[in-house]
């Protein structure tokens, strides 16, 4: 039998494409520019400045929304691999649980509480915290409080 068709995972898509796909084209155009000013020019001028300055900005900032797309793209398969295996794991228990009576590969979850350590400890009498009935005196604040 053929596996079922899972909806795809969030991508993140079009936008983030454009933004980098757009500051790769300013890099390139400013890089374009910068070599077109100095193969005409001998001197630096502020024009050359301006292309250098826009073309290193602009190619970081693509750089770094590149990233940032193949990182959410990373988390997005991540999670949708989480989720499917989180899916895979409450059905198998569904299943098995089912079949509890004939496979001892199920741990069944205790239908009572059961009595630790803690409730033990002081011969059963746990006292709250904040226990305003006066069992437990703090000292001169115990009559303040009440």
């Amino acid at each position: 039998m053929a596996e079922p068709r899972r909806p795809q995972p969030y991508q993140p898509g079009a936008v983030s494409l454009f933004f980098v796909v757009k500051a790769g084209v300013f890099a390139a155009g400013f890089w374009a520019w910068l070599l077109v000013l100095v193969l005409r020019t001998d001197a630096a001028t502020g024009a050359h400045v301006l292309a250098a300055t826009g073309a290193i900005t602009t190619t970081l900032v693509a750089v770094v929304l590149g990233a940032r797309m193949a990182l959410q793209q990373n988390a997005a398969v991540r999670h949708a691999e989480t989720k499917k295996l989180l899916v895979d794991i409450s059905w198998n228990a569904f299943t098995a649980a089912g079949n509890a009576e004939s496979s001892g590969k199920v741990v069944p979850f205790p239908s009572s509480p059961v009595d630790d350590d803690r409730s033990t400890r002081n011969g059963g009498d746990r006292v709250a915290v904040f226990d305003r009935s006066g069992s437990r005196d703090r000292g001169s604040n115990a009559d303040r409080r009440r």
